[in-house]
């Protein structure tokens, strides 16, 4: 049986623009006793990651509803932020602007994979008529290690914030 190695590029939907960054050579481990290898680059990880930033794939909106099934309010929020609690002596729901600021980085390593990702969340007040009122912006760096598994037949991955 001969090795076929088939490569490819994920990038977004309409004008084609190349990635930037440049596919490194990899090699496979031999392992005879499998029928079937099937290996992803780092390359494929970080052009998807650029194909989905570029998509708009990484600016998640949480609506009131879902923040009010997890008890999340401006009042929670005053408790930190004193200039919140200021402003919202009433307790209002609230909506959060999670948006990525730069491309997701990401670093495969020996039993695990990195993922940088530089990003804001806003925050809105819902207000009685409807309308959202801007609280604060913060400005988001996280750094996280996820390292798959094989359990029970089950594919599983264990997240560590590393910061």
């Amino acid at each position: 049986f001969s090795d076929n190695n088939f490569q490819g590029i994920v990038y977004p939907a309409g004008n084609y623009t190349g990635p930037p960054y440049v596919a490194a050579p990899f090699t496979i481990p031999d392992q005879s006793d499998s029928m079937l290898h099937l290996a992803f680059s780092e390359y494929f990880f970080q052009t998807s990651s650029f194909a989905y930033y570029t998509a708009g794939a990484f600016n998640i909106t949480i609506a009131e509803e879902t923040c009010n099934y997890f008890n999340i309010s401006t009042e929670i929020f005053g408790s930190i932020i004193p200039e919140v609690a200021e402003y919202s002596v009433t307790p209002y729901p609230v909506m959060l602007k999670l948006m990525a600021t730069e491309i997701p980085i990401i670093s495969l390593e020996q039993d695990s994979f990195t993922v940088e990702i530089q990003g804001s969340m806003e925050v809105f007040a819902v207000l009685p008529d409807s309308t959202t009122q801007l609280l604060f912006t913060m400005n988001v760096a996280a750094n996280t290690s996820i390292a798959p598994n094989i359990f029970d037949q089950k594919l599983i991955g264990s997240l560590c914030l590393n910061r």
